[in-house]
């Protein structure tokens, strides 16, 4: 067993933190601005959704140090071990002057409110560190997980545009003390075990993998929290109690191509699968777009996404249909599962006590196959799916020779469509092939109304997005509608 520490450290601005007494389900909003009395930034949605609390949290990992948004909101402080978190009042300068990113704000009318300000502020200045000319759709992307209901965007977004004329992000204090930061992180790095002891209950960070596995050996019931974009709201939301917590975040970041298979550790973040994905599998690139907002695609792990269960997760249905197994560990043992077969019923997967995700395998799709994913959702971002759908086909001579086609939203897990893929196997790929295969939709899925949609629209968009699928394929121009009643 790895020495044991009882304390996590970590920077905030330019000042060492070193706390003992820091509870599992302590957020580090609540941290900021009740123990630290610092209230720049702010609480608005507690839910991660509106982009008020938005800090920076700078990381070691192969490129160096990488500064990334998060929502504080939901992030909890002993996940913090190892980092430097920046807030909105490390902009401050000693003669008074505005950051530039604060100054384009004002100059382009920016603020009226200002409550969300410094959550903009923040992000802003995440991209103006990571990308100091940024183009549009840069800076619509960066700005997906921030809300404003007083200016719009529009003066925003030409404030974000012309920060660079205000100062220059290499001249920046945080590209100015990057290399020193990073040798003081890289001197917190000392390989330990972390448990913290608090009157809330016990949280422990694990010295690498195999410390993982041991523990969860003695502590199978514990919670294991990666980026707390969903443990963040049991907390927050619920005020459930998730003591004891194993925090795992910094653990199975590693992502490789191997021959025909992308091997994405469990702790992979959605940014940090983005480049190898985009690359490999750039159908999938629009989803990823639309998974949350930048922070929570920063903080939220692919390997969370599955072992949380949701039938409404946004990857499973795309990596069920492109054939994904999954690698389960408890203690030194290791079993391979298909993604599909993981999924039991709700609230119910196949691992045992003590076991724990620890990396997917995902195929890349052939360059002969269909492929393609669609989120539908209320707003079209940052949004929770009402119906997710993921179409892998081949034909061959014409004819549909294979097809995998899998769903979120439709059934109590993610689900694939065998009813229909079976209709379409063997059959012409034609459209009057896709219409005749959607009666078996109705074998395949009974979905629930709930708040975010009815029953009815969620078999009508299921059966909607298998035509859009083929039409697509097909690189047609007349969009088919189907005109069923509903009721």
């Amino acid at each position: 067993m790895p020495p044991i520490r009882s304390h996590i450290r970590f920077y905030l601005n330019d000042r060492l933190v070193t706390l003992s007494d820091v509870a599992p389900d302590r957020t580090l909003l609540d941290f900021l601005r009740l123990d630290r009395v610092m209230r720049g930034t702010k609480e608005g949605c507690a839910e991660g959704d509106c982009g008020a609390c938005t800090v920076l949290v700078g990381r070691l990992d192969e490129a160096g140090l990488v500064y990334e948004s998060i929502n504080a909101c939901i992030r909890l402080v002993g996940s913090l071990d190892g980092c430097h978190v920046v807030t909105v009042e490390h902009l401050a300068r000693a003669d008074g002057s505005l950051h530039p990113v604060q100054q384009a704000m004002v100059d382009y009318h920016g603020s009226q409110c200002g409550f969300c300000t410094p959550g903009f502020v923040m992000s802003l200045y995440g991209l103006w560190l990571t990308n100091p000319e940024p183009a549009l759709p840069e800076i619509e992307t960066a700005l997906q997980g921030n809300l404003c209901r007083c200016t719009g965007y529009a003066p925003i977004v030409r404030a974000a545009a012309a920060i660079s004329h205000y100062g220059d992000a290499a001249t920046d204090t945080i590209e100015v003390e990057r290399e020193t930061m990073r040798g003081r992180l890289q001197a917190l790095q000392d390989g330990h075990r972390v448990v913290v002891e608090t009157p809330k209950g016990q949280f422990v960070i694990p010295a690498d993998v195999d410390d993982l596995a041991d523990i969860l050996l003695d502590m199978p019931g514990a919670t294991l929290v990666a980026g707390s974009t969903d443990v963040g709201l049991w907390v927050t939301k619920f005020m459930r109690d998730i003591a004891p917590v194993v925090f795992i975040r910094g653990l199975m970041d590693e992502i490789a191509v191997d021959g025909d298979i992308i091997r994405i550790g469990a702790g992979v973040s959605y940014s940090g699968a983005f480049a190898t994905i985009a690359a490999h599998i750039p159908q999938l690139v629009p989803l990823l777009d639309r998974i949350g907002g930048g922070q929570v695609r920063n903080m939220g792990t692919i390997g969370g996404n599955i072992a949380n269960g949701s039938p409404i997760g946004d990857t499973p249905p795309p990596l069920i249909a492109l054939g994904a197994e999954i690698t389960l560990r408890r203690g030194n043992t290791r079993r391979t599962v298909r993604l599909e077969d993981y999924f039991i019923a709700y609230g119910q997967q196949d691992r045992a006590k003590g076991e724990f995700i620890e990396s997917i395998a995902v195929p890349i799709p052939a360059a002969d196959t269909f492929f393609a994913a669609y989120k539908i959702s209320k707003r079209r971002d940052e949004d929770i799916t009402a119906v997710l759908g993921a179409f892998r086909i081949r034909v061959e001579g014409g004819v549909i020779s294979d097809a995998v086609i899998a769903y979120g939203g439709m059934a109590a897990t993610p689900r694939r469509a065998r009813a229909v893929e079976a209709a379409l196997i063997g059959a012409p790929w034609t459209m009057a092939t896709i219409e005749a295969a959607l009666p078996a939709f109705e074998e395949d899925f009974q979905p629930l109304s709930d708040w975010r949609a009815s029953a009815e629209y969620r078999m009508l968009v299921a059966k909607n997005l298998l035509s859009r699928f083929f039409l697509e394929m097909q690189g047609g121009h007349e969009i088919h509608i189907l005109r069923h009643e509903v009721a």
